[in-house]
């Protein structure tokens, strides 16, 4: 049984950028995504390796997808659903103030 249930952030635009991301991505790359999504789902709090804490409320999933890449999504859990707030593919070993900061941009706008 799911324990949160996945919903994509949306703008006053009415454009769901993770969802936006997620169909520029390989169909093997979403599925390994949407796999990690599926298990931070039925297993939330999940830690490591498939989910890390960030603060301010804020949590990610970690994926390895195609060509070594290491992609994230940026989450926050509100009322028992698990809102996709941002994604990217990390560069560097930190995850970047930039995208946290439009996570937290975003996570305000629900509130």
């Amino acid at each position: 049984m799911k324990k949160i249930k996945v919903i994509f952030y949306e703008n006053s635009n009415g454009k769901k950028p993770v969802q936006e991301w997620l169909h520029t991505l390989s169909k093997e790359d979403k599925r390994v995504i949407g796999e990690d999504i599926k298990t931070v789902e039925y297993g939330f709090p999940i830690g490591m390796p498939v989910c890390r804490k960030l603060g301010n409320k804020l949590y990610e999933v970690r994926n390895h997808i195609s060509d070594g890449k290491i992609a994230r999504v940026i989450f926050i859990v509100i009322s028992g659903y698990m809102i996709l707030l941002n994604s990217f593919i990390k560069k560097s070993q930190k995850t970047p103030k930039s995208e946290i900061d439009l996570a937290l941009k975003r996570a305000k706008e629900i509130r």
